[in-house]
């Protein structure tokens, strides 16, 4: 039997001197008696964790589930701090004693089990479950199978906790909603570590704010607030949550306060394996708590949505091939979709047509088959521009139709109208992406382009700046330095254009359409020997470019195409 205390590390950082008198009041008045009467020997207690040998399987369960119910039934803590509670994991299996201490397999197992197990609760292998069945009473609930840390064949388990043995409410494991085939998530209300039950109500704000924030983002299905607060004050295993929930992730924190120090910790955590996707922490001062509350928000949900897309696609890329969906493609050819590369975006293109062929009015797949069709126009992919702007404004529009509230999908109609330079559309477009997410950094983006291309850089460089302040892991953060620096070329800064555009290529070495603009920002920042050779590689990229096509392509003003399209040709760049 092994066993540990949930959330033990973060409690002592909270408050050392009451954790400690708190475990040494568990070891004395429940786990020593209970192990001493079930015959169990302690073999060694590691700081939190202890590690037990029984000579019969049975009493080793009984044990567990002795002591599980024993820390169920304590009384509430008087001052309202959340009581400690165990994971345990029971192993029937051969052991390799030692002197005072057991190793091998079967405690390496026991180990993994306790680890999976609910707070509260007890995991069993399926060899412990088999060999207690119809000789305790309690009750186990099938958890299948589980891929195990350093374990190489997956282990079936089987779970105990409290609820399961009592009428007041049912299993979790006998609760199982249908997931939406979207991204689902909920977020969990944040313990206050502030030891000052005041500060609820501000980890509370936190966690509505992110809620209402994560809502916007369609791509997304947010469980309620009120569904999400259910769990406050009850520490429960995140397999467990998420199939009473029907969610794929949750986000869980917490909430530190030290004078007027105040510091976030939040982390995604994927249900079906509790593996941590993704954590930060952030710190602030409670002179203005309402700023800094929107300023957590903001970063949480700008950095959630990329981790969950990352999550997404590896998710799919571990399906076979016959179960996959049109969503499956769709989220497979994500990556190649914003990697603004000609192979890349027709690798996309494949994978999103097979999407289509299954369902042929999937809004997500039409709107990334339309960007990928704007990138072969802009970024001079294709001999006939006008074609793949038709095809590009044929998918967005046919996207449109399906879904008009959709933030991603406004955000591509209104890039595909700034193409067309149709620019009071595209503003609209963009606009109302932006009023329905107002974190959609895309979006953003988008509008950035289109204030750069209208000849307005200054505001062009606030919509960049916010973007990738918004979405600072953003793989599309390239093409916003690609932006800033063409805003600075509109405004006839070549120098600052060109180190921006260098940047932008130190980040993605294959853009090699970005030489466009560089060349002839190097050349108008005096650096003519650098020039000729961005231009070489220009050419060397795509020898059938002429100014010509550089013009047909890009929407800047007349005046700003007539000048670098002059600066083009002086590098020997062809007219025609």
């Amino acid at each position: 039997m092994s066993t540990d205390i949930s959330g033990f590390s973060r409690m002592m950082n909270a408050d050392e001197t009451g954790t400690l008198a708190a475990v040494n009041q568990i070891r004395k008045k429940i786990f020593g008696p209970t192990v001493a009467a079930h015959k169990g020997r302690l073999v060694k207690l590691m700081g939190d964790g202890a590690l037990v040998e029984f000579g019969s399987v049975v009493d080793a369960v009984a044990c567990a589930v002795e002591i599980q119910t024993a820390m169920s039934t304590r009384k509430e803590d008087p001052q309202g701090k959340p009581l400690l509670q165990l994971r345990i994991g029971v192993n029937l299996g051969d052991i390799i004693v030692e002197g005072k201490d057991i190793f091998g397999d079967g405690v390496n197992l026991a180990a993994r089990l306790q680890e999976i197990a609910s707070p509260g609760g007890i995991s069993l292998s399926a060899s412990t479950h088999e060999h207690i069945a119809k000789r305790i009473e309690a009750s186990f609930a099938d958890d299948g199978e589980h891929q195990l840390k350093n374990i190489p064949t997956p282990v079936r388990v089987f779970r105990w906790s409290p609820e399961l043995d009592s009428n007041t409410q049912k299993s979790p494991s006998s609760v199982q909603l249908q997931r939406p085939e979207k991204p689902s998530i909920a977020v969990l209300p944040f313990d206050n570590m502030s030891g000052d039950a005041d500060q609820d109500y501000f980890a509370d704000g936190v966690v509505e704010a992110i809620t209402a924030t994560l809502s916007r983002i369609r791509s997304f299905f947010v469980i309620a607030r009120n569904s999400s607060f259910a769990y406050k004050g009850r520490h429960m295993n995140v397999r467990d949550i998420g199939r009473e929930l029907g969610v794929k992730y949750v986000l869980e924190g917490s909430v530190q306060r030290a004078g007027q120090r105040v510091r976030i910790t939040v982390q995604l955590i994927e249900t079906d394996g509790g593996a941590h996707l993704w954590a930060d922490k952030y710190d602030g001062s409670l002179d203005d708590i309402f700023d800094l509350q929107d300023k957590i928000t903001e970063k949480v949900a700008g950095a959630l949505q990329p981790s969950i897309q990352l999550a997404e696609i590896e998710r799919t890329r571990r399906k076979p091939p016959h179960d996959l969906g049109a969503y499956d493609y769709t989220m497979r050819a994500m990556p190649d979709a914003w990697m603004l590369e000609e192979q890349a975006a027709a690798r996309a293109l494949e994978l999103l047509d097979k999407a289509l062929e299954i369902d042929p009015d999937y809004p997500m797949a039409l709107a990334l088959a339309a960007w990928c069709w704007a990138q072969r126009s802009v970024y001079n992919w294709v001999a006939d521009i006008s074609k793949a702007k038709a095809e590009a404004l044929s998918r967005a529009e046919r996207a449109a139709q399906m879904s008009s509230d959709d933030p991603l999908i406004l955000s591509v109609l209104g890039t595909v109208h700034t193409f067309a330079r149709n620019y009071g559309a595209a503003r609209v477009l963009l606009e109302r992406a932006i009023q329905l997410d107002p974190n959609s950094a895309w979006a953003l983006s988008r509008l950035g382009w289109l204030e750069t291309y209208a000849d307005r850089p200054e505001m062009a460089m606030k919509h960049f700046e916010r973007a990738m302040r918004l979405s600072p892991l953003d793989p599309m953060n390239f093409n916003n330095l690609v932006g800033m620096g063409s805003a600075h070329q509109v405004a006839g800064d070549d120098k600052q254009a060109a180190d921006l555009f260098i940047r932008a290529l130190q980040e993605r070495p294959n853009a090699h359409w970005v030489h466009r603009n560089l060349c002839a920002a190097l050349l108008g920042a005096g650096r003519e020997e650098e020039a000729r050779k961005s231009a070489e590689k220009l050419m060397r990229a795509h020898p059938d470019m002429t100014v010509k096509r550089f013009k047909e392509a890009m929407v800047f003003s007349p005046d700003v195409l007539e000048r670098v399209g002059k600066q083009m040709a002086v590098l020997g760049i062809p007219e025609f």
